[in-house]
């Protein structure tokens, strides 16, 4: 499975972009980890990301170097900038980032959005109509009610509707630098547009915005309009975006007339309501970086109704935790050592090939990182039996050992009348093997082995597995509690659906890695002994 690793500044609350962007990864059977930079660490889309990076404003003169160093120690392959903010100074310094692509526009384009005067400067030069932009309020002349907002400003704040004159000069003094319009009477689209890194469209799909909030849609319906699409190709054609363009007009009720008034060189906070409707950007972005054939099939929702409503998450625990009630355990390297099953596997394949010193040699290639039964039939010029000895590793009974503290706290859960369960990855019957030989089978409230609910798209983080457990237990997710040691999978899907989760530290796991995220290092246990102080 092909990896990715993409980091989205300005996170914020941008759960839709990030849930979009795996879909797009499971669609394309690619291994996509995201990265989430954020101030405090509270952003409510870090809960879908699965590492947290805190850098420092982005007004600060260290941004960019921080952003860099994220870059190169994480080996990120896309950064993905969200908000207005940190546009230019990005798009200034692309150079700095030597192995990473940011989706980003050519430092003179971004500067057109950051002054409406010039925005409105180019509108005019694609042949397209925009309001009339005066600097001064002294000197506006037009109708009213006309429209007042900063130079550079974003997300309609400081953006009002004026009625008078007098009404006029009090804005322009609290706003400081501005500019005025006059206000255009009719029906609001936004278009999200795609292109590809040379800037031509692969999507451009206009949305009416039936509902509005602090700036951003929250009811929009999809309207395939040919001439704003028409309009746009010329928009396009000027400005050579990289990547995703959002564009806001207002089509005026009395003629019919399109009059363009705000570009984003970035995601829109509507933009995943186009990919819902078949403006599959996200995955295209994917495909772009793989070096894989694009064909946009075009096949677009048109008149679709989105709706959009919030959500709340937990970045962070309260004074008093909620009672546990139940606990589901990681199976491999949580409740025992993955190496044991290893090697008792090597010892089922040395005992069928009986070579002597075969089971040394299995052990030693797989601690070296080789594909140990394919290197050792090699050398003994046996590859013909691969597939028996995959078969006998794949299906034998295992010798295998608790670790330290397991079984014992599995009896104190029960003794409480806490409910207990197991969620693990992997073939059936290898991890049915495991439990068997463990004894877990007897011992447990519930077991899914995520493989049998319908293949290897089932496996963790996909959090169908947890669901299927809370649904069967009637247990609040608030109340139950995932322990688990693999810190690529473990714990995306227990923080997103609100559980309380436990990284088991385990020194002889196989996927025992460094961490720099805080909000699983706080939770923490090296013995799984010392879980009962948190039950």
């Amino acid at each position: 499975m092909k990896e990715l690793r993409i980091l989205f500044t300005g996170i914020g609350r941008r759960v839709e972009l990030t849930q979009a962007f795996r879909e797009a990864a499971l669609n394309l059977n690619i291994n996509l980890k995201i990265y989430g930079a954020d101030m405090s660490g509270t952003a409510p889309a870090l809960t879908y990301c699965d590492y947290t990076r805190i850098v420092c404003a982005m007004t600060n003169e260290n941004y960019i170097e921080e952003l860099v160093q994220i870059c190169k120690q994480d080996k990120i392959d896309l950064l993905i900038p969200t908000i207005d903010t940190d546009l230019l100074v990005l798009s200034q310094n692309v150079s700095l980032f030597t192995n990473t692509k940011i989706l980003i526009s050519k430092p003179d384009k971004i500067a057109i959005c950051r002054d409406k005067n010039k925005t409105a400067n180019f509108f005019e030069s694609c042949n397209c109509n925009t309001p009339k932009t005066i600097n001064n309020w002294r000197d506006y002349s037009g109708t009213y009610p006309c429209f007042i907002k900063p130079k550079d400003g974003s997300g309609s704040i400081n953006a009002f509707k004026v009625k008078t004159k007098k009404e006029l000069g009090s804005y322009a003094n609290h706003i400081g630098d501005y500019i005025i319009q006059p206000f255009i009477d009719g029906t609001e689209y936004t278009v999200d547009i795609f292109c590809d890194f040379d800037g031509s469209p692969l999507y451009i799909t206009p949305r009416i915005r039936l509902q509005v909030r602090a700036g951003e849609v929250l009811k929009t319906q999809i309207s395939m309009d040919e001439k704003i699409i028409g309009e746009c190709k010329r928009i396009i054609s000027g400005f050579k975006p990289v990547g995703p363009m959002t564009v806001q007009l207002i089509r005026e009720k009395s003629t019919g007339e399109d009059y363009f008034i705000e570009i984003n060189p970035r995601y829109g906070g509507g933009a995943p309501l186009s990919m819902k409707a078949g403006a599959r950007s996200a995955e295209a972005l994917l495909k772009l970086l793989l070096n894989i054939e694009i064909k946009p099939d075009n096949i677009i929702s048109d008149g679709a109704i989105y709706t959009r409503y919030d959500q709340s998450v937990c970045t962070k625990k309260g004074m008093v935790e909620q009672p546990i009630k139940g606990v589901i355990f990681d199976l491999d390297d949580t409740l025992y050592n993955e190496k044991e099953y290893v090697k008792s596997g090597y010892k089922a394949v040395a005992d069928y090939l009986d070579i002597k010193g075969a089971e040394q040699k299995l052990w030693r290639y797989f601690i070296s990182g080789k594909p140990a039964i394919d290197v050792l039939l090699n050398e003994i010029g046996q590859i013909v039996k691969k597939e028996t000895c995959l078969k006998i590793y794949r299906e034998h009974i295992p010798k295998l050992t608790f670790n330290d503290g397991a079984l014992d706290l599995i009896y104190a859960l029960k003794e409480k009348g806490i409910k207990i369960g197991i969620v693990t990855d992997g073939r059936p019957n290898g991890q049915r093997n495991k439990i068997k030989a463990l004894g877990l089978d007897k011992i447990v409230d519930d077991i899914i082995v995520t493989d049998e609910l319908g293949g290897i798209e089932f496996r963790k983080p996909c959090d169908i597995s947890f669901r299927i457990m809370q649904r069967r237990w009637q247990i609040p997710f608030a109340q139950i509690v995932y322990v688990g040691d693999n810190l690529y999978k473990d714990f995306r899907a227990p923080r997103e659906l609100g559980m309380q989760y436990i990284w088991f530290d385990n020194e002889e796991g196989l996927y025992t890695k460094n961490i720099k995220e805080e909000i699983v290092k706080n939770n923490k246990i090296s013995n799984l002994r010392s879980l009962c102080k948190y039950i």
